[in-house]
C-alpha cells in the first residue's frame, strides 16, 4: 500500500528536510518513527525538501508499506513516537503511481514578516522581523514584475543543484495584517532558496533602498552577485501542495493552514 502523510513542523530544530550523517533532519525524525511503529525501515519521499529553520504547515510525504492501519490508527502511533516539534496531522492511502514530488504541479510558501521597532522574543524563529516601516505599495508593483516564467538565476542559491534556473511564479502576494505582513509565493516549482532571496529583494524595495523596477533589471542581469542578501529563514512554511490528479487529500487552503496553526 502506498500512504501520503501530511506533515506540519517548526524547522527550527532541525537541519532541514532531507537526511544527514547528524540525524537531525525532519526526514530521520519521521523514519525513526517509523521503524519502531512498522518494526522495519520504511524510506519516504516529500513534496519539498526545506532548508534549515524553515517550517512546514502541509508538508506531503509519501512511504510505502504492507501494513494495514485506520488513518487514525497512523496519526495517533506517529505523533506518540516522533518530538513535539513535528507532527503528522492526516494519513491517506493513495494510488500505487502516485508521488509525493513528482505529481506536485505548484508549492505554495507563505513568509510572515513582523514589522516592529523591538523584536519579540516570543516569536523568536517563528516570523521574520524588521524594524522599519515598508512601503507596500512599492513591494506590490515589485512583486508583479516577478510574475510569469523566468530565469531566477539572481535568486538562486550558489549550491542550487537544479538543472535549470527557469521557474514559473504563478503569484506572489503581499497581504497587511496589523504588524505582520504574509506574502505568499505560488510557482510550479522553487529553486534553492529563492523565497529567501526574492523576500531579500522586497524586503529592501519596501525600505526604499531600491525602485521596483530592479526586480525587473536582476532578472535580466541572472547574477546573484547583484541582488539583495538572503533573507532569514524564521518566518518561512511550505503551506500547500497542489495535486491534481489527487483532489481528495485532505489538504486545506494556505491561508487556513495559517489560521490553523499560528492564528493569522
Amino acid at each position: 500500500m502506498r500512504l501520503a502523510l501530511g506533515l506540519c513542523y517548526d524547522g527550527q530544530a532541525w537541519q532541514g528536510w532531507q537526511t544527514q550523517p547528524s540525524g537531525r533532519t525532519v526526514q530521520d525524525a519521521l523514519e525513526a518513527a517509523l521503524a519502531q511503529f512498522l518494526a522495519e525501515p520504511t524510506a519516504t519521499i516529500c513534496a519539498g525538501r526545506t532548508d534549515t529553520g524553515v517550517h512546514a504547515l502541509q508538508q506531503v510525504v509519501h512511504l510505502d508499506t504492507d501494513s494495514v492501519r485506520r488513518d487514525q490508527s497512523w496519526v495517533r502511533g506517529l505523533n506518540a513516537l516522533l518530538p513535539k516539534t513535528v507532527s503528522v496531522q492526516w494519513a491517506h492511502p493513495v494510488g500505487a503511481d502516485f508521488h509525493a514530488r513528482f505529481d506536485a504541479r505548484a508549492r505554495t510558501y507563505l513568509y510572515v514578516l513582523r514589522c516592529a521597532s523591538v523584536r519579540s522574543p516570543i516569536l523568536q524563529g517563528r516570523v521574520g522581523w524588521v524594524h522599519d516601516v515598508l512601503d507596500v505599495v512599492a513591494m506590490r508593483r515589485a512583486a508583479a514584475l516577478l510574475l510569469g516564467e523566468h530565469d531566477f538565476s539572481a535568486f538562486r542559491a550558489a549550491q542550487c543543484q537544479a538543472a535549470s534556473p527557469v521557474r514559473t511564479l504563478q503569484a506572489l502576494e503581499v497581504e497587511e495584517r496589523g504588524c505582520f505582513l504574509v506574502f505568499e509565493f505560488r510557482a510550479n516549482a522553487f529553486l534553492h532558496h529563492m523565497v529567501r532571496n526574492l523576500m531579500g529583494a522586497l524586503v529592501m524595495v519596501g525600505r526604499g533602498r531600491r525602485d521596483p523596477g530592479w526586480v525587473a533589471d536582476l532578472l535580466r542581469q541572472k547574477d546573484r552577485r547583484l541582488a539583495a542578501p538572503t533573507f532569514m529563514p524564521d518566518g518561512l512554511y511550505l503551506a500547500h501542495v497542489f495535486y491534481p490528479q489527487a483532489p481528495d487529500l485532505p489538504l486545506v487552503t494556505p491561508q487556513r493552514a495559517l489560521a490553523r496553526h499560528l492564528g493569522l
